[in-house]
């Protein structure tokens, strides 16, 4: 019982850092974040990058993005959105590093020339660009319906369980989530480009 008084508090959890960091704008609310998430982040990065120098690269430029990124996006799961942040800087890395490798179709020999499938998306690659599309049309969503899309598909949270955690009423969250979802369909059906 003694003993009791003298525990250390609790650290501060993902989301606390991140309010904090967004009201103060301190750096070693980040600095802990980097330290939580480092291996997870440069995992994520190893596997879309195949390379430990441009993994630990990427994983420093994801980190040094977050002082911007955290004060602009309202975010529910910090892991969660930080892993598909990690996947998106990745992808446009392997985007960018593609344009630069760009066979000219003069220089290909035949057999390269003869099989269309490499002009075609693997469905890999079409989910990674499913998934990227889903990110961005989540962005565009207002932040009520945002939020509260994200807690229900990607968090698994039931209506009364969002309603608690947002302080909404039942019948709002409902509606959130009915029209986030009908405008995320749109997004993803206008910007879909087809295989």
């Amino acid at each position: 019982m003694f003993l009791k008084f003298f525990k250390k508090a609790d650290p501060p959890d993902d989301l606390q850092l991140v309010q904090q960091y967004r009201a103060t704008a301190d750096m070693d609310c980040l600095g802990e974040l980097f330290e939580r998430h480092t291996e997870m982040v440069y995992l994520v990065c190893l596997k879309y990058l195949r390379d430990e120098e441009e993994s630990k690269d990427a994983t420093m430029q994801v980190f040094e993005s977050l002082t911007e990124l955290l004060l602009k996006h309202d975010i529910a799961n910090f892991k969660s959105w930080l892993h598909v942040t990690t996947k998106n800087h990745c992808l446009m890395q392997l985007r960018a590093k593609k344009g630069k490798e760009q066979v000219r179709l003069e220089d290909a020999s035949p057999p390269f020339m003869e099989n269309s499938d490499l002009f075609h998306l693997s469905d890999a690659e079409q989910k990674e660009e499913d998934e990227k599309l889903l990110t961005q049309g989540l962005e565009t969503l207002p932040p009520e319906q945002r939020t509260c899309v994200e807690l229900f598909y990607l968090q698994q949270k039931s209506y009364k369980e969002i309603a608690g955690q947002t302080g909404g009423d039942l019948n709002k969250v409902k509606s959130y989530i009915q029209n986030g979802k009908r405008n995320l369909k749109l997004y993803m059906e206008k910007h879909h480009e087809p295989r």
